[in-house]
């Protein structure tokens, strides 16, 4: 007697939303342990010399509205450490101190806080803390999103994840009072969405890009460059148009190119104004002859002269700058920073240092990934005929994901003078954890592909 043949709807065990639960359970797990290993070493690890300046700095912002105190970095970060600590209450004794070009007074205002509050200032400094490490939860998954959807594979995602909230340099910095991990988090979700409005463009998506972009700007000023890379990314988006990509029913709707550049220009418009915003529009839009620049690039100077201002030419001084002016000195006072510095604390011999500097203190097992991720990848650009249209690796996908690695990091290494700029060069990490994302393919199939889920496409 032949056994009684069961529906196929009425099985489960291969049931999407299961492996939709398993797949979240796992994600969940993940990144409960990674903030489990960054709070439990925020109690253990001292505060470092950055973090008392920039508790004040964000104190001093919330009190004054002006952002002074510390130019050089953007106030998202201080700002947010800094309302546990005004809510418990702190000793104000430190402040009053003057600030002026070329001035770095938050370090001064940092000791004296740390003075003023005694040993209370060590828990004080650690509740700020506890409150940064959602930032390093959003940068693991937006990396979980991006690389489950650029490589269709529940697993890539999986594998980007397990690299950000295991990595030693995100575990370092993930709870700390300092803007690199936040900046890592941001500047990788801004890049993510912008990579979707590419896929599919829309109002709703072009927003979401725009209003993290202005996040991103907020957390480290270097991420000024996606202004520029996001509409360079564009246009190499659309002179890389793949016929099989665009002629494929999953791709959707198409928008034309006029729509597209008002929606860019909306999104670009939208992420300056969250910049205005976090500055409470200080001095925006003031005229370029009223800066007073302390870098020899922007100053006209030598690195031993006095401050000025080499744009206060007729056709230059008029011209009106769409950015908080504090902001606009804070790229300044880097840029003089990067002048004066003729040697880092580590290495000081020159730029290729930094690479070696970099192939040191990331761990092998990444670097080995990587290795293995750019192999895969060639792999699956030399058999794409063996695959179904709709997993196929895009080049401008890869572009995408790639463009603000290369970028950023090619403004770091190559800097003339380069403080600390491993910890600068954080921010590129997410978007490689992603490219790794890529060697998940191994595991179907010996990259044949065939069970892959549908890719991103809205």
């Amino acid at each position: 007697m032949s056994l009684p043949q069961v529906p196929h709807n009425k099985v489960t065990i291969h049931s999407p939303k299961r492996h939709g639960g398993i797949v979240w359970g796992a994600v969940l797990v993940l990144l409960v342990a990674h903030a489990g290993l960054i709070a439990y070493s925020l109690t253990r690890q001292s505060p470092t010399f950055y973090e008392p300046a920039h508790l004040v700095a964000g104190i001093a912002h919330w009190r004054s509205r002006h952002p002074d105190l510390n130019s050089v970095d953007p106030p998202l970060v201080p700002m947010v450490a800094a309302l546990p600590v005004m809510a418990l209450g702190y000793n104000d004794e430190w402040s009053g101190h003057d600030v002026g070009p070329a001035e770095r007074p938050e370090f001064a205002a940092g000791r004296a806080f740390v003075s003023a509050n005694g040993t209370r200032s060590l828990w004080l400094i650690l509740v700020a803390r506890w409150v940064c490490v959602p930032f390093s939860l959003i940068g693991a998954l937006f990396c979980f999103l991006w690389s489950r959807a650029l490589w269709a594979s529940s697993l890539a995602g999986i594998l980007s994840l397990s690299l950000w909230c295991f990595d030693p340099n995100i575990l370092a910095h993930g709870g700390l009072i300092t803007p690199d991990c936040a900046a890592s988090s941001f500047g990788l979700g801004a890049s993510y969405l912008f990579w979707r409005w590419l896929k599919r463009p829309s109002w709703h998506r072009v927003f979401a890009a725009g209003v993290l972009l202005g996040i991103a700007a907020l957390t480290k000023s270097m991420w000024i460059i996606l202004f520029g890379i996001y509409p360079f990314l564009w246009l190499l988006w659309l002179s890389m148009n793949d016929r099989r990509e665009t002629s494929s029913p999953v791709v959707g709707h198409r928008v034309t190119c006029c729509v597209q550049v008002s929606q860019l220009t909306a999104s670009l418009l939208a992420a300056l104004c969250i910049l205005n915003i976090g500055y409470a529009c200080d001095q925006t839009f003031s005229c370029l002859g009223d800066y007073t620049f302390v870098s020899s690039s922007m100053s006209g100077r030598t690195p031993t002269g006095a401050p000025g201002n080499r744009f206060r030419a007729p056709y230059w001084a008029g011209l009106r700058i769409p950015l908080p002016m504090q902001y606009v000195l804070g790229i300044d006072a880097q840029k003089q920073e990067c002048e004066k510095l003729h040697e880092t604390p580590y290495l000081h011999t020159g730029w290729w240092d930094r690479i070696y500097a970099v192939g040191v203190k990331v761990p092998h097992g990444t670097q080995l990934l990587v290795v293995l991720a750019v192999a895969t990848l060639l792999t699956l650009c030399g058999r794409s005929h063996r695959y179904p249209r709709d997993v196929r690796v895009s080049s401008r996908d890869v572009a995408a994901l790639l463009m603000p690695t290369i970028t950023l990091g090619g403004i770091v290494v190559f800097q003339v003078a380069f403080m600390e700029g491993y910890r600068c060069i954080m921010p590129t990490f997410g978007f490689l954890f992603v490219f790794v994302g890529v060697t998940a393919l191994w595991f179907r199939g010996n990259l044949r592909l065939r069970n892959a889920c549908p890719p991103e496409n809205g």
